[in-house]
């Protein structure tokens, strides 16, 4: 697995949508890619802004014509005002955004100024959208009042009413397109806790009040606009419900599509990462882009993800030094204490280490020992053995614990033979004594409570040890003891026979010898 610098979960969208392009995209094409898209958003939803409630005020709302007077002055006021406060709107939420987000382009880190004002930056777009929407409802409300004050209320409730919810989309679209800086001044800093005034629960009920309360209301204040009226025909009633109904559902429909993405866009992507996660790779970072409770989510998953890779390199590195079977039976029982278990012991030695470090440089005899311990632990290993310690030029490898084998004695035996094999033809330059044997040891930890080795005790490594000192002197420089022969199964005994007997030093007991066939 690898352990290098965490990268992006992989995936074709990694802020919700392929408008917003990938997530390593270089800062000038970030900044075009926000402006043309603001630009875009900002113009659209004006348009049908003053669109709907042009169609609403004139021709669905209940209520007297407009007079020669003020359908006049409309038609020359409502392009003029609209091409003018759309001008008004890109230019100055343009310049607002390039002076918000001017570190980008810097390509440094955000300060956490600069993070709090480019994550409220949708919410100041929208507050000058706000603005202009504020100076025609009071425009149109003061002109119609001048000329016709009897559709005062009907001029109103549609501007107000547009207004709230084109204000609404705006908020949401801005918030959309500025996903990749927002990730980018979230990368190396959690969302600040109480960044907004309202959370992810009160912008849910918000945006519910503006997708459905406002049109509803809508809907009431028609009904009230027909009472006024007193003379709105069955028909015309029937009409004005029928399109108000369609804006509502258009309305209210194209709102919560929006707020649910703005919700789903980074719970998928914590979903896409956590997918990967459970299939083994560590190494996935997300994208933080929302400055709610649900960017806190994001990162609170980027820490989870460091802490795995983290415990993963640590398990990593503590096998290396005891071996994962110690490893994993640590972190299973949290102890190793002593027991009793069968196990076949493999001795290893090299012959004249002690001259060749005489004669040789010192990286060559480093490099020597990693060549011979690399061909161990490589045979030991294909056998399910444990490589228990390395002693100077020696190894011990243990077969039977800490994790069971059906067969240790003849694992350890084919792993001797394989590795004088080995050995004998891919380090000529030197020569080694193997001893084998098997018996019952004393399996667990032992030191202080603050350092601990795992290892076995009992005659078996005592023994094994003197075998690999009178293997150094037998063609093969391989050894065993017919005490493990006797216990492997069929098919390993019989590459082995039988040989003189002898005492070792340190024991009381003669040992049987066995040489390969």
């Amino acid at each position: 697995m690898a352990q290098g610098r965490p990268e992006l979960v992989l995936q074709r969208k990694p802020f919700g949508s392929w408008l917003l392009g990938p997530a390593g995209q270089s800062p000038r094409l970030l900044r075009i890619r926000a402006q043309v898209l603001l630009s875009i958003f900002c113009i659209g939803t004006s348009i049908v802004g003053a669109s709907v409630v042009f169609v609403l005020a004139v021709f669905v709302l209940p209520g007297p014509p407009a007079n020669d007077e003020l359908r006049l002055v409309r038609a020359i006021a409502v392009p003029a005002y609209f091409v003018v406060a759309l001008a008004v709107g890109v230019v100055l939420s343009a310049r607002l955004a390039v002076r918000t987000t001017a570190w980008v382009l810097e390509d440094r880190p955000a300060t956490r100024r600069e993070q709090i004002a480019t994550l409220q930056l949708p919410l100041r777009l929208t507050l000058v959208e706000a603005g202009l929407w504020f100076l025609a409802t009071i425009f149109f409300t003061g002109l119609t009042l001048a000329l016709q004050p009897e559709g005062v209320l009907r001029v109103l409730v549609t501007i107000v009413d547009g207004g709230i919810v084109t204000c609404t989309v705006a908020y949401l679209l801005s918030e959309f397109t500025l996903r990749p800086i927002a990730a980018r001044a979230l990368a190396d800093q959690a969302p600040p806790k109480r960044l907004l005034a309202a959370g992810l629960k009160a912008r849910t009920l918000f945006f519910w009040a503006v997708g459905s309360g406002v049109p509803v209301l809508g809907l009431m204040l028609t009904a009230v606009l027909a009472l006024i009226d007193g003379d709105v025909s069955p028909t015309r009633l029937a009409v004005i419900i029928l399109a108000l109904g369609t804006v509502v559902l258009t309305c209210g429909g194209f709102l919560t599509f929006l707020t649910a993405r703005s919700v789903v866009a980074p719970v998928r992507s914590v979903r896409n990462a956590l997918t990967v996660i459970g299939d083994g790779e560590l190494n996935v970072h997300i994208p933080v882009f929302d400055g709610t409770e649900l960017g806190s989510l994001q990162a609170g998953f980027n820490r989870m993800a460091a802490g795995l890779r983290e415990r993963e390199r640590i398990r990593d590195l503590f096998g290396r030094y005891v071996g994962p079977d110690v490893v994993r039976e640590a972190l299973a029982s949290d102890a190793l204490g002593g027991e009793e278990r069968f196990v076949a012991v493999l001795f290893v030695d090299l012959v004249g280490s002690t001259e060749l470090a005489a004669v040789r440089p010192p990286g060559e005899v480093v490099a020597l020992l990693n060549r011979f311990f690399e061909i161990v632990v490589d045979e030991v290993d294909r056998q399910g053995g444990f490589v228990n310690k390395f002693a100077g030029d020696a190894v011990l490898a243990v077969f039977g614990a800490p994790a069971e084998l059906l067969d240790p004695a003849g694992s350890a035996l084919q792993a001797g033979r394989a590795l004088a094999r080995r050995l004998a033809r891919e380090l000529p330059e030197a020569t080694a004594g193997i001893g084998v044997t098997a018996g019952t040891v004393v399996a667990g930890t032992v030191g202080d409570v603050r350092r601990h080795e795992y290892t076995v005790i009992g005659d078996p490594v005592n023994e094994a040890a003197r075998l690999t000192e009178l293997a150094k002197a037998v063609p093969g420089r391989l050894l065993a003891s017919m005490a493990a022969v006797d216990e492997a199964a069929p098919a390993e005994a019989v590459q082995w026979k039988a040989g003189e007997e002898v005492t070792v030093r340190g024991r009381n007991r003669p040992t049987r010898l066995a040489i390969p066939t």
